[in-house]
């Protein structure tokens, strides 16, 4: 075959459309517009690059829409070439974001950005998301505004903070009643809340599981509380490993209860092996500590 005909048949096909004709449902909860989480039971595929390019979480596979076929049916390339020929004209569902594509960005750092947005306040929109929907206690919410991790994001939502080891904040998670993402051209680090001197470093996967968390466990003294914002990047190691590296050190891998979950969990207790500090698996009873502390709110 001609590497035209290839190429042309890669444009016409998304990765949405061999997921949803194999049988994966997207995850509009877990999704943002740049990243489309599609599960099948245990399995999840993260949608990337306008349906053009996909990875999965719980290992080292990504590619194209070619590379998605052989990866799922475990096909040659000319067999995964006829089945993307077959989707030709097939429309993958397209998730309804309720916020509003992105204006164009002013020309402001990423400090700048977050520095212009207020703190929440009693009875703000954040607040009252973040107490109503998301059940964190007040005492909690105000925790947080005091070490300056939070800001009123636009409709509703919350921005949480991404910080460097040095305090400087290098981007934000986004959440709200219907929206989730991470700060246009910001990066991830890790969301830092509770005693920042702490030796017990609880490592969650979002802001509001490290907040839920904190509220189950009444706000432990000896405890800093992260979040890694669910990736895993070059900064974030070297954070955690900068954290964990302090005296008496204990690492405890308080990530959701669902196979990715796991796979953090994996490396959590091969970065503490490394470094030989405490290691300790805490466990959430239902899906992740925000569900969780949901669910004690309303029994």
């Amino acid at each position: 075959m001609e590497k035209a005909d290839i190429e042309e048949l890669r444009g016409k096909v998304g990765c949405g459309a061999v997921l949803e004709t194999g049988g994966f449902a997207l995850d509009l909860r877990e999704s943002t517009p740049k990243a489309v989480k599609y599960r099948r039971g245990d399995e999840i595929i993260i949608v990337i690059h306008d349906g053009k390019g996909w990875f999965d979480p719980l290992s080292d596979a990504k590619g194209d829409v070619y590379s998605l076929l052989q990866h799922l049916d475990g096909c040659d390339f000319l067999e995964a070439f006829v089945q993307a020929a077959s989707l030709v004209g097939f429309e993958p569902s397209r998730p309804q974001w309720t916020r509003q594509a992105r204006e164009s960005e002013p020309d402001q750092s990423i400090t700048e950005r977050w520095s212009a947005r207020r703190k929440p306040w009693r009875g703000s929109a954040t607040w009252r998301y973040l107490r109503d929907e998301r059940h964190i206690p007040e005492q909690v919410i105000r925790m947080a505004i005091a070490q300056n991790v939070l800001r009123e994001g636009p409709r509703g939502s919350m921005w949480a903070a991404h910080q460097g080891n040095d305090g400087v904040v290098t981007g934000w998670e986004e959440r709200g009643p219907e929206w989730r993402g991470f700060a246009s051209g910001g990066s991830k680090v890790l969301f830092r809340f509770g005693n920042a001197a702490a030796p017990r470093i609880c490592v969650t996967e979002a802001a509001i599981d490290a907040m839920s968390l904190t509220a189950i466990e009444t706000v432990r003294r000896d405890t800093l509380y992260v979040s890694t914002g669910g990736g895993w990047s070059p900064s974030t190691d070297a954070a955690l490993r900068s954290l964990s590296k302090r005296p008496d050190a204990r690492l405890v891998a308080a990530t959701d209860a669902n196979p990715q979950g796991e796979v953090f969990v994996s490396r959590l207790r091969e970065l503490a092996g490394e470094l030989t500090c405490d290691f300790e698996r805490l466990r959430p009873a239902a899906d992740d500590w925000n569900a969780m502390l949901q669910d004690a709110a309303l029994s």
